[in-house]
């Protein structure tokens, strides 16, 4: 890893639980502006799709306990600051009904370098599937359902211990 030694390069960790939708353009163009120190910016949007478990899903309704699921995801942007030379950390996730398509979450991250700034983001979306506390029902064809943790997100947030 590489210290960050230049004094303009403070960072910025920003958590955002929100209803309505986002524009990544824009999120990455904020966090961008004005910053020489940033060498690389590394992203991961997730979508609602419209198959889960070889089943049609007309749509997901996201739930989440305000205020406990801003400081758990505080905790696990800091945690990755404490793993890697970042700049910013944004996550943005979103709450309430989702239909197919719409984006559920966004998380940035920025860096001096591609390397660190790449295993940052992968590890954010590691944690937040396992550790994040949002809760998922599908309506499904048959009905409505919580969607189960997966053991492959499991195994995936594991190799970071």
């Amino acid at each position: 890893m590489n210290a960050i030694t230049s004094p303009e390069v403070a960072g910025r960790t920003e958590v955002r639980v929100q209803t309505a939708d986002f524009d990544v353009g824009a999120e990455i163009a904020r966090l961008r502006a004005g910053n020489a120190s940033i060498g690389a910016v590394a992203s991961f949007i997730g979508v609602c799709r419209d198959l889960n478990d070889g089943d049609r899903v007309a749509d997901m309704v996201l739930e989440h306990y305000p205020g406990m699921t801003e400081r758990a995801l505080e905790r696990i942007a800091a945690d990755a600051r404490g793993r890697w030379d970042l700049i910013d950390i944004l996550i943005v996730h979103r709450v309430g009904r989702m239909l197919p398509t719409d984006q559920i979450v966004l998380v940035v991250v920025t860096g001096g370098h591609r390397g660190e700034a790449f295993a940052a983001c992968e590890f954010l979306m590691d944690y937040l599937k396992t550790k994040a506390p949002f809760w998922k029902k599908e309506q499904t064809p048959d009905g409505s359902r919580w969607v189960e943790a997966r053991a492959d997100d499991d195994a995936a947030a594991e190799r970071w211990q």
